[in-house]
């Protein structure tokens, strides 16, 4: 059934749907009044509608019933990544969306050869956003996860230490493993920061660390920086019954 997102819930039981998505239902999809379709409202609740009139500018439709999205996680994960080379973010945003990400903070480090200007910048996290949406529809979330400017990396290492579970992933740790971290309590919030291709620079890690962030090892095998952290996300999905 096909997908849509909406900003806010619906005040009635009609739901009006508008810009690109709209475009596609009338001129792509040539959906007819009568068809069903799928509307999220960002918030993690689906509703079930019925197509009313359909033009390439609002496409209206009727509300069957709502219920909770079944493809939003149990556990909110915040992913913190450092600016990587070329398109590799791209890759990194869309399946992070997939495996059921919340929010994703780009952030610029020591090693980050990437350093576009502000302007530049401010364009790559605005696709990212798209890019995320995508594959929101795709793969059937509730919610499109936030993709938000890039900050510097003091700035992300204390957003991170906000949630209940802050872990930096780090080549050289040796003692903490991320099954380890996973294990022993309930997951509710967890936030996993991870470096570009040089990794973080030593006086980083200490940084992180006396912030409250956990440091963990993937394992004995150094994992590219776009495969790091969907290892990871895959590890805290199943370890939470998410996957």
């Amino acid at each position: 059934m096909p997908r849509f997102f909406i900003d806010a819930p619906p005040a009635q039981d009609t739901i009006t749907v508008r810009g690109e998505d709209a475009r596609h239902i009338a001129r792509v999809l040539r959906m007819q009044p009568g068809e069903t379709l799928t509307v999220c409202d960002g918030l993690g609740t689906d509703y079930e509608c019925v197509l009313g009139q359909a033009a390439p500018d609002a496409v209206t439709a009727r509300v069957v019933r709502a219920y909770p999205s079944a493809g939003e996680p149990g556990v909110r994960v915040t992913l913190y990544m450092a600016l990587p080379k070329a398109d590799k973010m791209e890759l990194i945003v869309q399946k992070a969306t997939e495996l059921g990400v919340a929010e994703i903070v780009p952030f610029v480090s020591s090693r980050c050869v990437s350093r576009p200007d502000a302007q530049s910048l401010h364009k790559k996290c605005a696709r990212w956003g798209k890019i995320a949406a995508e594959a929101a529809k795709q793969c059937g979330r509730g919610r499109i996860p936030r993709v938000r400017d890039a900050v510097p990396m003091a700035e992300a290492v204390a957003l991170a230490a906000g949630d209940a579970l802050p872990l930096l992933l780090y080549e050289a740790e040796r003692e903490n493993s991320l099954r380890a971290a996973l294990t022993g309590g309930t997951l509710e919030s967890v936030s996993v920061m991870v470096g570009p291709e040089g990794g973080f620079a030593p006086e980083e890690v200490r940084a992180a660390q006396d912030a409250g962030l956990r440091s963990i090892s993937l394992g004995h095998r150094i994992l590219r920086c776009e495969t790091a952290p969907l290892a990871a996300l895959s590890a805290i999905m199943y370890e939470s019954g998410n996957l």
